[in-house]
């Protein structure tokens, strides 16, 4: 397998475990000091501006716990999600992370209605025990700059 093949596979694998809500599978794909960002408006700078999500790595657990524990009302029952991903591009590297962006196109089913969620995916991938691991996923929304339902699933 070529490297851009398994930066595919891997960014096609992390949309498939939150799709089926495989929490545990998902959140070991994460390094140890990894950081899960959604910019809300603008935001050029999570420490600066408000962010939809800016969880490190022990919110990114907590967040989890949640979702399996059934403390995220919105997620009881759990909204039907399917992403579909394109355009992945390896963008650079920087040291021993490799930069990739990947375009997406996500459909949930709640009670409520189905609502369509389009964005871009960045991610910082970094070699550990020998795969591929995310130390850094920041999802751009199109709609980031207007009101938002609420965002309870793995976007």
């Amino acid at each position: 397998m070529t490297a851009v093949e398994e930066v595919e596979q891997f960014v096609y694998r992390e949309a498939r475990l939150a799709d089926e809500h495989q929490y545990d599978a998902w959140e070991a794909l994460w390094t140890d000091d990894a950081v899960y960002w959604v910019p809300a408006g603008g935001a050029a700078d999570p420490a600066r501006h408000m962010s939809i999500i800016y969880d490190n790595r022990s919110r990114i657990a907590l967040r989890v716990q949640q979702l399996k524990t059934g403390k995220r009302h919105a997620q009881s029952p759990p909204s039907s999600v399917r992403r579909i991903v394109s355009n992945v591009e390896l963008l650079g590297s920087e040291g021993d992370d490799v930069l990739v962006g990947a375009n997406f196109l996500a459909v949930e089913s709640r009670p409520r209605g189905t609502v369509t969620w389009a964005g871009r995916s960045e991610y910082r991938l970094r070699r550990h025990a020998g795969e591929l691991r995310m130390a850094r996923k920041t999802v751009t929304l199109v709609d980031r700059d207007r009101p938002l339902y609420t965002l309870a699933f793995l976007i």
